[in-house]
């Protein structure tokens, strides 16, 4: 499965699944140790605009060759994707990740939005409220996308906390019964 679920109906509409994003495991370990200590210094330093080198390494890593066995939390999100599309009425369904996968939220939505899509409904894998990717990384992003292009953007968060919890114990629940 791509990183698109192909959905023909709804063509304006669409749903923008935001996982966190793994590492590969054969990456370069050099590599992340490299982008980590870039984005330190760069905090440390107050600002907000990566460098030359980071923004390289960023998009190195994000564009890094995967499967399945060496990047399995891309491989649950495309599994979350095929189940989760058939339940969105006719609405398409793209995925996006905050760090180290691609695409990034910026460059799904400007794809979204070449193809015609008018109206998206971003909702991040990250259920906890008080992350820093859900409650600023990602809004961040969604801001910086409204003042560059014309569409519609909704961000599904944060979860109700007490369906979420319904959910946990429905599967402690469903778990008990059928694992030792």
């Amino acid at each position: 499965m791509a990183d698109r679920c192909p959905n023909t109906s709804g063509m304006d509409r669409a749903v923008l699944l935001v996982g966190h994003g793994g590492v590969p495991k054969d990456l370069p370990k050099s590599w992340l140790s490299e982008l980590r200590r870039l984005e330190s210094e760069r905090r440390a330093r107050g600002s907000s605009e990566a460098g030359t080198r980071e923004l390289e390494l960023d998009r190195k890593i994000r564009n890094f060759p995967r499967t399945d066995a060496t990047d399995p939390y891309r491989a649950g999100i495309l599994a979350i994707a095929q189940k989760l599309e058939p339940l969105l009425n006719g609405r398409r369904l793209a995925i996006a990740y905050n760090e180290f996968c691609s695409p990034s939220i910026h460059d799904a939505v400007r794809a979204l939005v070449s193809e015609g899509v008018r109206h998206v409904t971003v909702v991040p894998t990250m259920i906890t409220p008080g992350g820093s990717h859900s409650e600023i990384e990602i809004p961040e992003a969604l801001a910086e996308l409204r003042e560059e292009l014309s569409v519609e953007l909704r961000y599904a968060w944060p979860f109700d906390v007490a369906a979420v919890a319904g959910f946990l114990a429905a599967h402690v629940s469903e778990r008990s019964r059928t694992t030792p």
